[in-house]
């Protein structure tokens, strides 16, 4: 019986520089409940949408800040043995950027970057009865993952040998591919070539909310950024990038509700240059 979960995103986890701020701004932009998970000598907090946990926090730690690493959400994916995935990815040209480390009777993880620099996260879940990951489109939770990559198609060539990813479909135009790819059998996100603006690769998580218009606003209001005016997607939602408080990017998704005037009155006129990027699913 195929494992439908291995090669899935199935944890995501913010290192920060300010854990109470941090902790406070998404519980206000994404409407989530905090919970403390903290052990002795490091402080952790989940986040959850009722009782179902969807994601972790944590500090930023001080020999990664050394080394130059800045805030950042990270995705896990879920792997059989992930010192055999390790072995692999170095195989592949990727990274180690934090060996196999294991948390007793719960996990054990890596933190590993692709070939081009992008950073991920692998998790070999120790315990038995792992449930499916939340549905794409459940609130709060992570509804699309996007790799900005110096070279797309040598992106997917790595993930496929890692993860076994297929393609799904393809939009291409004069600004460049965006492909499409699956995961067990469903579409899970989309990569493309980044432009020169981009310093670095790297993932880019979707949070799914209700009203994206009323989520824009708390945002702003909680101290972050919107990098980008939002625009619609062929499937009906809208997306917009943000930056929280502490400089780590992430990215939202979801249903505009329409007012007779508002923030999004503006942004349907002005989004031209911005429906060239390929956010086509």
């Amino acid at each position: 019986m195929v494992n439908v979960i291995q090669g899935r995103f199935v944890w995501y986890e913010l290192m920060t520089t300010d854990m109470e701020a941090a902790k406070a701004f998404y519980a206000d932009v994404m409407g989530w409940d905090v919970r403390d998970a903290s052990i002795p000598g490091r402080a952790y907090v989940l986040f959850t949408v009722g009782e179902a946990l969807v994601s972790g926090l944590m500090l930023l730690p001080e020999d990664a800040k050394k080394m130059g690493a800045k805030p950042r959400w990270t995705g896990y994916v879920d792997v059989e043995d992930v010192d055999a995935a390790v072995d692999q990815i170095k195989q592949l040209g990727g990274a180690v950027l934090a060996p196999p480390t294991e948390i007793p009777g719960i996990s054990r993880f890596s933190v590993v970057a692709d070939p081009q620099m992008a950073t991920f996260a692998l998790i070999q879940w120790l315990r038995t009865g792992r449930e499916l990951p939340a549905a794409q489109d459940a609130p709060g939770r992570v509804g699309w993952h996007e790799l900005l990559a110096d070279d797309w198609e040598k992106a997917f060539a790595f993930y496929r040998a890692l993860f076994a990813w297929q393609k799904v479909q393809s939009d291409a135009d004069a600004a460049g591919t965006y492909q499409l790819f699956c995961a067990g059998g469903e579409t899970i996100g989309g990569m493309f070539t980044k432009p020169p603006t981009q310093s670095v690769p790297f993932w880019l998580y979707y949070f799914n909310v209700e009203n994206i218009d009323a989520a824009v606003n708390r945002v702003q209001a909680g101290g972050g950024q919107v990098l980008n005016e939002p625009f619609e997607v062929p499937n009906g939602n809208w997306v917009v990038q943000c930056v929280d408080p502490q400089d780590a990017i992430f990215a939202l998704i979801g249903k505009r509700k329409r007012n007779p005037i508002g923030y999004f009155e503006r942004a349907s006129r002005d989004n031209s240059d911005q429906r060239r990027c390929r956010w086509s699913w």
